[in-house]
Order: C-alpha cells, then sequence, then structure tokens
C-alpha cells in the first residue's frame, strides 16, 4: 500500500492524457455490459428456460394446431408428471402500426400453466381471482409497466386470427393479476387467457390448441421421451415434434443469426483498439520516465519490483476505466431496456459481470506488459547518460 501515491502520481503526471484513456476504458466496459444484456435480450430466455420441460408442436410447423385429446395420451407416458397446453391468440392492443404482436397473448390453462411455470410470481389472491373470472387474464410484469396497466383495468384486444362467435373482432378482458419473475431473465411480457373461455367464444376451431408444455421426472431422459411421443402420434392427421424448451427457445433465437458471434466480433474489435489505446499510454508513460526508474533501482528497487510497479500502474489505470464503466453500465440496463418493455429479459448476466472484471485485469497486464519489459531491460549507467 505504500507505493499507492506514487502510482497515483505517475497517472496524474499527465492529466489529459491520463483522462482520455480513462474515458476510452470507460466506453468501452460500458459497451460490454450493454452488448451483454442485448444478447440476453436475443436469446429469447434460452439460459432460463426449464431443463426438465419438453414442447411438442405440430410435426410441419409451429402455427399449426393439435387436437386438445392429444393432452392425455401425452399424460400416460412413462416419465411425464404433467402436461398442459397453450395457443397463440395473436391479436392487437391499441394501434396495429405500432403494437401489432408486441403483446404475447397466450390461451391457457391456468392452474397446470402456472404449475409448469413456478418461476411466474403471481400472488395468491390474484390467483383466485383469475380462477374465479373467465374472462379475467393475467400479465407479466413488464408488459404492466410498458402500457400502466394495473389491476381492474378492462382491456379491448382486436384479433387478427380468432374472432368470436357473434363475428365481432373484439375481446375484451378483465385484468386480474400481474405476475412476476422468480430470476432476472423471467418472461414477465406474457399475457395469459383463460382457455376455456377462449374455446367457448371463438368462432371456430373448437378443440384445438397449439402446442404443448410438459414436465419430465428425469432431464436425462429427454430425448427417449420425446422420441416415445412422435411414436405416438405418427401416421396420424396431427403427427408431432417434441424437442426441450431451451432448444426450441435456441431455434428461435438464431432466426436472427448468431447473435453471440456478431457481439464477440464487435467486442473483439473494441477490446484490441482499446488495448492499443492503453498501451501507447503506458509506453509514453514509462518512456518518460526513464531517468526516474533509473533512479528506483539505483536506490535499491530490485527489477521484479519495478516491473511489478509498471504492471501495477497498468491494472490501476485499468481497474479504475473498467470499474466505472461496468458500474454505469449496470445502472442504465437496469433502467429497463430501450425498446420500452418490448424484450422478454434485458440484464447482465453474473458470469458476464465477472467476466468482465477478468477482461479489467487482463487489460491491465497486456497493456503494461510491453513497458513493463522495457523496464525490466533498463541499464542504470543507459538510462543516467539518456537522460
Amino acid at each position: 500500500m505504500r507505493f499507492w501515491p506514487l502510482l497515483w502520481g505517475n497517472l496524474k503526471r499527465k492529466k489529459a492524457r491520463t483522462a482520455f484513456t480513462l474515458l476510452a476504458i470507460v466506453v468501452a466496459f460500458l459497451l460490454f455490459a450493454y452488448l451483454a444484456a442485448i444478447r440476453v435480450a436475443f436469446a429469447g430466455g434460452v439460459e432460463v428456460a426449464g431443463a426438465d420441460r419438453l414442447i411438442v408442436t405440430h410435426k410441419t410447423s409451429i402455427i399449426l394446431p393439435l387436437p386438445q385429446s392429444y393432452e392425455k395420451r401425452i399424460a400416460g407416458l412413462d416419465g411425464v408428471e404433467l402436461v398442459t397446453h397453450a395457443t397463440w391468440f395473436g391479436g392487437i392492443y391499441q394501434q396495429p402500426d405500432r403494437n401489432f404482436q408486441t403483446v404475447l397473448q397466450i390461451p391457457v390453462e391456468p392452474e397446470r400453466y402456472l404449475a409448469l411455470y413456478p418461476e411466474f410470481l403471481l400472488p395468491p389472491a390474484q390467483r383466485a381471482a383469475w380462477l374465479a373470472d373467465r374472462e379475467g387474464v393475467v400479465v407479466g410484469r413488464r408488459t404492466a409497466e410498458r402500457y400502466g396497466w394495473r389491476i381492474g383495468d378492462r382491456l379491448p384486444i382486436q384479433a387478427t386470427i380468432w374472432k368470436k362467435k357473434d363475428g365481432s373482432g373484439i375481446w375484451e378482458f378483465n385484468l386480474v393479476g400481474i405476475y412476476d419473475g422468480a430470476e432476472p431473465g423471467t418472461d414477465t411480457t406474457q399475457f395469459l387467457i383463460r382457455y376455456d373461455y377462449f374455446d367457448e367464444a371463438r368462432w371456430w376451431g373448437q378443440g384445438l390448441v397449439g402446442w404443448y408444455v410438459l414436465r419430465i421426472a428425469d432431464p436425462r431422459q429427454a430425448a427417449a421421451i420425446a422420441s416415445a411421443i412422435d411414436a405416438e402420434f405418427a401416421n396420424s392427421p396431427y403427427e408431432t415434434k417434441t424437442t426441450t424448451e431451451k432448444a426450441l427457445a435456441q431455434t428461435f433465437a438464431d432466426q436472427v443469426g448468431d447473435i453471440g458471434a456478431i457481439l464477440q466480433a464487435i467486442l473483439a474489435a473494441v477490446f484490441f483498439t482499446l488495448l492499443l489505446v492503453t498501451g501507447n499510454t503506458m509506453a509514453q508513460a514509462v518512456r518518460e520516465r526513464t531517468a526516474e526508474l533509473a533512479v528506483l533501482k539505483t536506490l535499491g528497487f530490485s527489477n521484479g519490483r519495478v516491473v511489478a510497479l509498471v504492471l501495477a500502474e497498468a491494472c490501476l489505470l485499468t481497474a479504475v476505466g473498467g470499474i466505472a464503466g461496468l458500474g454505469l453500465g449496470l445502472l442504465l440496463v437496469g433502467r429497463g431496456d430501450p425498446t420500452g418493455g418490448l424484450l422478454a429479459a434485458f440484464y447482465v448476466p453474473p458470469r458476464q459481470l465477472v467476466a468482465g472484471i477478468g477482461f479489467v485485469l487482463l487489460l491491465g497486464l497486456a497493456s503494461g506488459l510491453l513497458p513493463a519489459v522495457r523496464a525490466l531491460r533498463l541499464r542504470i549507467v543507459d538510462a543516467l547518460r539518456r537522460s
């Protein structure tokens, strides 16, 4: 600790140069935090998808329906603990040009759906209100905050697929509950409708569902159970395709491209440039202090201690800028996603934060390595003659 004044003094020697270098480091790690949150958003819940949940869809396409009668047959297979279904509603709230399909409306079986998704936290009173009101809906916290909805609101949804038996395309629902997520990546954008009311009131398609969600007893048997389900309905008018929830979520994420590879390429370019900037700053700082380093060696500082001082100075510079950048990034990401609540998840995962701190240390060591080698090879006589 006794060398901290020396380190700070060296950094303050050229204040403008140090300030601009710090600013570059802050911006780079702010970008790192934001890109980590964007990667989570585009992953579409891959990281928090249940390892013990399988999704059963129509073999041809997820947009094609399946018979509701499949539910009992799936539940009777070995290894299946619980099964329910969900359906795509595809309605519009308010302005079609701005809010088309931005509210994920899904008719579900309330009790079973909540049992399969325990990460959806709904207060008991609101759960009871949902079971008591056939026109009741439960929405995620992010969607409720996005539109300013409150419990008790009457919400009109304009149907694009499922019109009512009376020919009307307007469905009205009572907001009876708002659920939160048990984990940061939990999808809190859904708009959950009661399937019994939806199935009874729609003009056509009674007895059809969109897909099935089931929980299995042993995630290690996922492939075998998936094969058994698909074999059960092979050669039928409604053949199925069963996959893990995580695999399905990854499929949707991959439709927009390999976001992870794109972000890694951006970060690699940013950090390479930052390494050049920081390394140049440290190289100039050491070059300007050639005589001082020689004096330190004259006073008895070993080569190892001189090298440690140079590396410590580089690490201190990157630590101040890196921690400030990560902190600012966490603060901005914590204020919400830039779409105003459209993204299902927008946060910096803890492991990415740890990786960011690791990059801070790595950047400090890398940028100080060449100047440290220069200081190590410095000969006292040559340095004093040069000064």
